[in-house]
């Protein structure tokens, strides 16, 4: 993979607050949630209670993956002691046999693999797995890999013949050991990847065996429920200890009801029908994210033995989602009874759950799409989903985060410091700390541009190595300028991706000369939000490069009035404001006397201004009611940094 450096510009600056505040403000969260004591628990170096969610271990997991990333790009002693100091820690409390799953092993000892679908062990398990290879690939290290490979080497020998009902109902562990074989080269973590995703969805008897799991989860929690109290009473001091709640989901009528029929037909987690039938997203949508992302990576790797129909089974899938069950944000989950998707163009702004984590897991599936086909609308969607339905997750501090993000919000939705289900912060961090990643991609012949992202590359093009590099005033303004420097002249091809929102005005040029650019794909049919990532396409530039070589890029920058479909009810007569790539909205801080939710804006009244002294430096869109009252609107992943508020994206016009 070819990892770019970022240069100042927007996403350098949010990597600065990743690297130096967001993952020591994570590291002393997960502390004071008693995260890490759980691991002293099971290693026996500490008295206490175990706290937190059964799958609280993947939370130090995603921060050990997110600070070895860090580390790569932004080495700090601090960040090495606080991860040296967390690896030999889960030496120690792991199992000799390589097990390390701390809920079982405090509270029920000798008791492995059990409930599968709902207690999240091998999800667990995935996560430790990623963050030994990412913290392998940043620092040479083998120290986490070792602990890393007794606990796949565990899964392997245990679950190499078990049957489909010993499939995860939380995916994560296929796609950990994709990326471990990636490293390793080792057959049996691919093998046992393809296990998983081949006997997804041919549970026989499900509905019965979740009926009987949920039963045991329960009554599991009540017994320890009862130890915790008896605990308490030995050690009254740790009576007010309370984990920190969740924000207000708005739920939806039978919200209850039809949580019970998805979790009893295995929508919930994708256990319905085997993988290659799963054409239309459903259930849970980091679930949902993570199993396609691990399809797709197996394609990768053995597309000759899948085939067209994993491929043809995701494809479907991403286009239901992306014309059908996803919010203009790139937001996805319109229930959050399950966390996830609901029907067809059931798209309430104000109970969407789109939940942080959602917007990553699409994210990383799109980009293994990309890599798979070739094709621009999943970079697309990549970085529309980058700049809102991911952004938005963490505070401009990086001290601050929402879980779910809703697109209309009358109260009780704020950025926490911390949450009872803190799954989100670390998996921005890691996310941010790889950006570099997702920039480029190369073969011996093609430089391949898939972000408008400030950034150098080193990379081998036509026999010779060949220096980029990239300055971009995006998201802001429509400008960037790519240098190209070969050591000797070579012959290769350097593809751009115009974006789907580049609508207007769209230059390219070589050294001053103009390039011809492909036509934006027509007939598609609307989509629920009005995005549409299928509108992007490729521009392929093959020459013979010499040192001095440049391309230009200028893209206009309008506003956009996105239109809902027709059949994503109450929605007429409103839009949502975008520009660029990102999707704005009105927060009531910034306009005081207007109701936000039924003021109606005159269209030819907008207008984009730099906002220098305002959220650090932005641009936001001015214009007026139909009363005359001026309007502000603010980029959407910006909202709630500044108090509580109300927001709404989609206005009346």
């Amino acid at each position: 993979m070819n990892q770019a450096s970022i240069l100042p510009g927007f996403w350098f600056e949010r990597q600065q607050v990743n690297a130096g505040r967001a993952i020591f403000h994570q590291w002393d969260m997960l502390e004071a949630s008693g995260c890490l004591n759980n691991f002293r628990l099971a290693a026996g170096e500490a008295e206490g209670w175990r706290e937190g969610w059964f799958f609280a271990d993947s939370d130090a997991y995603k921060w050990l993956d997110a600070a070895a990333r860090i580390s790569a790009s932004h080495p700090s002693p601090e960040l090495t002691t606080g991860m040296d100091d967390l690896i030999a820690l889960l030496g120690r409390a792991q199992a000799p046999d390589g097990y390390l799953y701390t809920y079982n092993q405090l509270h029920f000892p000798g008791m492995r693999w059990f409930n599968l679908q709902i207690e999240h062990e091998l999800y667990c398990h995935g996560h430790l797995i990623e963050a030994g290879v990412a913290h392998k690939i940043a620092t040479g290290s083998d120290s986490l890999l070792q602990i890393v490979r007794r606990a796949a080497d565990r899964i392997v020998q245990d679950f190499r013949e078990a049957g489909p009902e010993s499939t995860d109902g939380h995916e994560e562990i296929e796609l950990a050991l994709i990326r471990l074989y990636r490293l390793t080269g080792e057959e049996a973590y691919l093998a046992q990847a393809e296990r998983f995703l081949a006997q997804r969805g041919r549970i026989q008897g499900f509905t019965w065996m979740i009926w009987q799991q949920n039963t045991s989860v329960a009554d599991r929690r009540k017994f320890i429920n009862q130890q915790r109290q008896e605990f308490i009473a030995a050690h009254p001091e740790h009576a007010g200890f309370e984990l920190p709640p969740g924000n207000k989901a708005i739920q939806p009528r039978n919200s209850a009801l039809r949580s019970k029929l998805s979790g009893l037909s295995g929508k919930t987690l994708q256990q319905h029908t085997p993988f290659e039938k799963q054409s239309i997203p459903v259930g849970h949508a980091v679930r949902f994210g993570y199993l396609e992302t691990a399809a797709a990576m197996l394609l990768r790797e053995k597309a000759a033995d899948k085939g067209a129909g994993y491929r043809e089974a995701m494809e479907k899938a991403w286009e239901r989602m992306v014309t059908r069950r996803m919010y203009v944000t790139g937001g996805l989950g319109a229930r959050p009874d399950i966390e996830g998707f609901g029907n067809d163009y059931e798209l309430n702004p104000e109970y969407a759950y789109a939940e942080t984590c959602a917007a990553l897991a699409s994210m990383f599936w799109s980009w293994e799409l990309a890599l798979l086909t070739g094709q621009a609308k999943y970079s697309d969607l990549f970085e529309w989903q980058l700049y809102n339905a991911a952004a938005v997750g963490m505070g401009l501090s990086g001290e601050s985060y929402l879980y779910n993000n809703p697109l209309a919000c009358r109260g009780g939705v704020t950025r926490k410091p911390w949450y009872a289900v803190p799954c989100c912060p670390s998996n921005l961090s890691r996310t941010w700390a790889n950006l570099g990643e997702y920039i480029y991609a190369a073969d011996p012949h093609r430089l391949t541009i898939h972000q408008w992202i400030g950034s150098t590359l080193d990379v081998e093009l036509g026999g010779t190595k060949v220096s980029v590099e990239m300055t971009s005033a995006l998201p802001w303004i429509g400008d960037v300028n790519i240098q190209v420097q070969p050591e000797v002249p070579a012959e290769f091809s350097i593809a751009l991706r115009i974006p789907s929102w580049a609508t207007e005005r769209v230059q390219v040029q070589i050294n001053h000369t103009p390039v011809e650019l492909p036509p934006i794909p027509v007939g598609l049919k609307p989509t629920a939000g009005g995005y549409d990532p299928r509108k992007s396409r490729f521009v392929t530039l093959h020459r013979r490069w010499s040192t001095g070589g440049e391309i230009t890029l200028h893209i206009d920058l309008p506003i956009t009035l996105q239109r809902a479909h027709p059949r994503v009810k109450g929605h007429a007569g409103k839009a949502a404001l975008t520009r660029g790539p990102l999707v704005y909205c009105l927060e009531s801080v910034d306009n005081p006397g207007v109701d936000i939710f039924t003021a109606r804006l005159r269209p030819e009244s907008l207008h984009a201004e730099a906002a220098p002294d305002l959220l650090g430096g932005i641009w936001v869109l001015r214009g007026e009611t139909e009363g005359g009252a001026p309007v502000t609107a603010i980029p959407y992943a910006l909202w709630g940094n500044r108090g509580e508020s109300q927001m709404n994206v989609w206005v009346n016009l």
